[in-house]
């Protein structure tokens, strides 16, 4: 088994996922999809877009208020970035990569702190959204808490096939181009990385 520590420093803002209505599931989609056996399929079944022009979204916090990410969105951005290169083929390919990231792939903190830089506070980034839908064209404002551009966390990556590792690094270097968080393809949450396990 492979360890690696590893310090990533966002130089785009990074935006909360997390509803700011901790009913949200109970008021919003449950009523929606009142037979659907899973939250996620609920979600799945009405569209993210649905889902945040009900609320904000946030970060959760440590108990001293400390916004932080948990393990499986880091898992998550490893699949984005997996399936990304899987489209460029040949060394990048990974066959099979949800199943293998599930299994093989862990981080090793559940919650990991978003260490903001000297006198920063969480800040707000609204933006429209914009779907053609069956009604026509609809636009709704998205609204999400955010830890600025500079903002660093750290976490401990464990591969129980040590040949993973390479892949794991390519996805790391893969943050640069698409990254972590709400609206990650606007460019947010983008973000460098080092490997500091000795450090």
């Amino acid at each position: 088994m492979k360890e690696m520590k590893v310090r990533c420093t966002f130089f785009e803002e990074i935006l909360g996922t997390a509803p700011a209505d901790p009913e949200i599931y109970g008021t919003f989609i449950g009523s929606k999809a009142p037979d659907a056996p899973t939250k996620e399929e609920e979600v799945e079944a009405l569209g993210v877009d649905a889902v945040i022009e009900k609320g904000m979204t946030v970060f959760p916090r440590l108990e001293d208020g400390t916004p932080f990410l948990y393990d499986y969105q880091l898992k998550g951005f490893f699949k984005n970035a997996a399936k990304a290169l899987n489209y460029i083929g040949g060394k990048e390919k990974l066959t099979a990569y949800k199943t293998k990231i599930d299994n093989l792939i862990f981080v090793k903190e559940r919650k990991i702190p978003l260490v903001m830089p000297e006198g920063s506070t969480v800040g707000n980034c609204q933006r429209p959204l914009r779907a053609e839908t069956a009604q026509g064209p609809r636009v709704a404002l998205a609204n999400s808490e955010s830890c600025p551009a500079g903002t660093v966390i750290e976490f401990t990556i464990m591969c129980l096939v040590d040949d993973l590792m390479g892949n794991v690094i390519k996805w790391l270097d893969y943050g640069k181009l698409n990254g972590i968080g709400q609206w990650h393809n606007s460019s947010k949450g983008r973000f460098e990385w080092q490997d500091i396990t000795d450090k």
